[in-house]
């Protein structure tokens, strides 16, 4: 499908003013150090993660009905020496669509992939520095954290954090980073396992039709 999962922000089906607002700020050019306006800082004041989190689930779900899934099932993600947990939205060999967080906060390595990562901040707030880098980037409410293919960063959740990460190029090759913890530190069975149903399988459903 030429259309894309990060331009279902301006989807009418969007219909709140917070995810109107915040749907277009996430098409802004990426920058390390960003700073949410004092409306969707208001709205989002008066919410609850579990609110922010099902707003943004029923808007993807709503924009792309054939290729989105909501199945309910959350799954804990280590990778990087950083934990949280995940839904998978969306994901096919080229893209996926994620929402990661964790209502603790969390620290680790991003990842060094072949693949642009482009991750929203839609709770909390997220740190994040370069291996040259002498002053942390924050990342807030409204704000695209962009990581170009190929670019690896620390970052660190200080509290509870959530947010839509969308991925585009060679997801496949990702997975081996998702998967390097459970077979070295956790050694978590059933997070293998609900990770592999997660993500490999919806791939194999999308290829058969035709979402590559």
């Amino acid at each position: 499908s030429s259309r894309h999962f990060i331009f279902f922000f301006i989807s009418p089906a969007t219909y709140s003013y917070f995810f109107f607002f915040f749907f277009l700020m996430i098409r802004r050019p990426p920058r390390s150090t960003l700073s949410s306006s004092s409306a969707a800082s208001d709205v989002y004041k008066r919410q609850t993660e579990e609110k922010v989190v099902m707003a943004v689930i029923d808007g993807v779900l709503a924009a792309y009905p054939k290729y989105a899934k909501y199945s309910g099932e959350w799954i804990f993600n280590n990778a990087g020496g950083a934990m949280g947990t995940m839904t998978v939205l969306h994901a096919s060999f080229s893209e996926y669509l994620i929402l990661f967080g964790n209502p603790t906060g969390t620290e680790g390595h991003t990842g060094r992939f072949i693949a642009d990562d482009y991750f929203t901040i839609i709770y909390g707030e997220q740190w994040a520095a370069a291996a040259n880098g002498l002053t942390k980037e924050i990342y807030r409410v409204g704000d695209q954290h962009h990581l170009p293919r190929y670019v690896a960063k620390q970052y660190r959740m200080p509290d509870a954090c959530f947010a839509l990460e969308y991925a585009k190029g060679n997801i496949p090759s990702m997975l081996f980073f998702g998967f390097a913890d459970l077979f070295t530190s956790t050694l978590d069975i059933v997070t293998l396992w609900q990770t592999i149903k997660g993500s490999t399988v919806l791939m194999l459903e999308n290829a058969m039709q035709g979402k590559i």
